[in-house]
């Protein structure tokens, strides 16, 4: 059992839906106090009664996380709300999908401005907050597309993810001053509401690849970002942990029909 996070003061963004609903759920209930960050009032508001009204705690901020004013504004809402800032959880993003060819250059920076300078800007602006606690923990939802998979149609979201890897290698060296951990969890094909609507016999395709034989839940993703955020993973930093079901392990579909 790990050591609890109760009364830890975190921040999530892109709480209001999918894996970020899940971490915001699951960290509040282990005892978290939970700001909900989104771009969309009514999703984060609906996210924030259904936290309260299973017991935990949690406020809203709404914030677009690739503007650094408003970025600033939310950590320090946050601070003031609850005291200080112990977690961050960078977990917004955005996945439009579109071919290298048919791409617009306007997309390309739309995705690597919402999914990489984001993490960033939210990194940079909890700094100050993590010193004065004297800890802190970072988790960052990077995916296995980019780092090790690819998909026709996400050039740009797969530089994106492979990039947080990349900025966390060496932002876990410079937040080491600050006795602060930043650590990825890089999901496979997880069941989140965009899938809902792609019909039984599409994700029942997908989950066809996968060796444990299902797509992966949002609890499973936020409970790989709880154990970053516990006291046990307090010498494990600069890391990433693929939780996919054992997607990326067999060389062909051929592989599985043995199973």
């Amino acid at each position: 059992m790990l050591t609890t996070i109760e009364g830890r003061s975190c921040i999530i963004t892109g709480a209001s839906k999918g894996i970020g609903k899940g971490i915001a759920r699951v960290f509040a209930r282990n005892g978290a106090r939970v700001m909900v960050v989104a771009r969309g009032e009514a999703e984060a508001r609906a996210t924030v009664e259904e936290i309260r009204a299973a017991g935990g705690i949690a406020e809203m901020s709404l914030c677009d996380v690739s503007d650094w004013a408003q970025v600033q504004a939310t950590v320090d809402a946050t601070a003031t709300a609850f005291g200080g800032v112990d977690i961050l959880c960078s977990n917004a993003g955005v996945f439009p999908q579109a071919k290298m060819v048919d791409m617009d250059p306007a997309e390309w920076d739309h995705v690597m401005t919402t999914n990489l300078k984001s993490t960033f800007l939210c990194v940079k602006a909890c700094i100050p907050w993590f010193e004065k606690a004297g800890r802190g923990r970072v988790v960052v939802t990077s995916s296995i597309t980019g780092p090790v998979t690819g998909f026709p149609g996400w050039t740009h979201y797969g530089a994106s993810k492979a990039g947080q890897l990349g900025f966390l290698k060496t932002a876990a060296i410079e937040l080491a001053r600050y006795n602060t951990t930043i650590n990825a969890v890089k999901p496979g094909n997880v069941y989140t509401e965009g899938l809902a609507d792609l019909g039984e016999e599409y994700l029942a395709t997908m989950a066809a690849s996968i060796p444990l034989k299902r797509l992966g839940s949002v609890e499973d993703i936020a409970n790989a970002a709880l154990f970053f955020a516990s006291d046990e993973a307090g010498y494990v930093t600069g890391q990433a942990l693929v939780v996919d079901g054992g997607q990326i392990l067999p060389e062909s579909l051929e592989a599985l029909q043995e199973m």
